[in-house]
């Protein structure tokens, strides 16, 4: 674990802050955070994504909703990080995107920068704004929620 709040958490420990993992996982590094306030991580995206084969041959897109769920994981860290004590047997659940806007496209060689920021909670509910950027260009916003559950009673232990 981090010794500050604003180290860097790389790989290994953000594979024991999410659940998920390859091809799913769209965060390779936490860059800045603040627990209880914002987070900053990257995404690098390479032509060896899986959704490059489909999305789309000749023109290779990041699907908008993959930039939204790579927001959603960073703000997974964020709210794990943010927590008293560790998950455990509960899981980070994206429960509803709004404002989404999406700006432009990103593209194989793109560095996603993922910020999610004015973290809000309310019991088990989180609400989050989010926007992603490469090059410091705005690429994607929108505003998340999430809920942290039991992973049995989500039917998912």
């Amino acid at each position: 674990m981090p010794a500050n709040p604003g180290d860097v958490i790389a790989i290994t420990e953000i594979f024991a802050l999410l659940p998920h993992r390859y091809p799913f996982l769209l965060v390779d590094r936490v860059t800045a955070f603040v627990p209880g306030e914002s987070i900053t991580a990257i995404k690098n995206v390479t032509i060896n994504e899986p959704f490059f084969q489909g999305h789309f041959p000749g023109a290779p897109v990041m699907p908008g909703m993959l930039i939204l769920e790579a927001l959603a994981q960073a703000g997974g860290v964020l709210v794990s990080k943010s927590l008293e004590g560790p998950l455990g047997d509960r899981i980070f659940m994206f429960t509803g995107v709004e404002k989404a806007k999406f700006r432009r496209p990103v593209v194989p060689g793109d560095q996603l920068t993922l910020r999610c920021f004015d973290l809000k909670r309310r019991m088990t509910l989180c609400r989050m704004r989010a926007e992603a950027s490469v090059d410091g260009v705005l690429v994607a916003e929108a505003e998340l929620s999430a809920a942290v559950v039991d992973k049995k009673a989500a039917g998912l232990g």
